[in-house]
């Protein structure tokens, strides 16, 4: 961080120091402050656990203990889902980039997510996949009113030929005869979560935190 132009300007460094100058300059180092706090909050996010097939897979979430004064965990569960439940409750898969790192974007691509057939997320309550805008962490307002695909869903959801599940992410319908299976994305960079509520703790299974015989599926782009 450099602020060493602004501060001259500011009469800060050649023996003049205002009270103005001062303040300015408080506001100056409080905002670099900040912005330095929350790019480590963001790293921490994207690479606070195991990264599987594209997905972040950790625990950030828990009591006190959990935490044990380690606020930069603490914040990172604030920003990536506030209020969340610790791992033998819930666990959270999120991502905002395909495997190879290219940034979830649904003003560039389509995408698929496909689980195999028998290869649900694995939880004795239930699952869903939701999407939010990847700048403002927002629901997106879509046609359909859809902001995520969940498991209470099942019955109505469309099946392959081989007995895999394809949900459609993308911003334009994918058609009426898939439209059931479509996650409305944003004209933009996209967020997913997962939210495996009560996972199961037998194989399979996506606990321990990043090292669970469960792996959520890969994003596809596919156009």
């Amino acid at each position: 961080m450099n602020n060493s132009s602004e501060l001259r300007r500011l009469s800060i460094g050649n023996g003049c120091l205002t009270e103005r100058a001062l303040e300015a300059a408080r506001r100056l180092e409080y905002d670099a402050g900040a912005k330095a706090g929350d790019g480590q909050i963001d790293k921490y996010i994207a690479s606070g656990g195991a990264v599987i097939n594209g997905w972040n897979v950790g625990s950030f979430f828990g009591d006190r203990a959990f935490y044990n004064g380690d606020w930069l965990k603490r914040a990172a569960a604030a920003k990536g889902g506030i209020f969340g439940n610790s791992a033998i409750e819930a666990m959270y898969p999120l991502t905002k980039v395909l495997p190879n790192g290219e940034v979830l974007d649904g003003s560039k691509h389509n995408y698929t997510l496909t689980f195999a057939k028998g290869d649900l997320p694995p939880v004795n309550a239930f699952w869903s996949v939701t999407m939010y805008n990847g700048k403002t962490q927002f629901l997106i307002e879509n046609p359909i009113n859809r902001y995520l695909i969940n498991s209470p869903m099942l019955p109505g959801l469309k099946t392959n030929p081989d007995g895999s599940l394809t949900l459609y992410i993308q911003k334009n319908s994918p058609g009426k005869e898939k439209e059931a299976n479509w996650l409305p994305a944003p004209d933009g960079p996209i967020y997913l979560v997962m939210r495996l509520y009560w996972p199961k703790e037998t194989s399979p299974s996506i606990l321990p935190p990043g090292k669970g015989t469960w792996q959520p599926p890969a994003i596809v782009a596919s156009s």
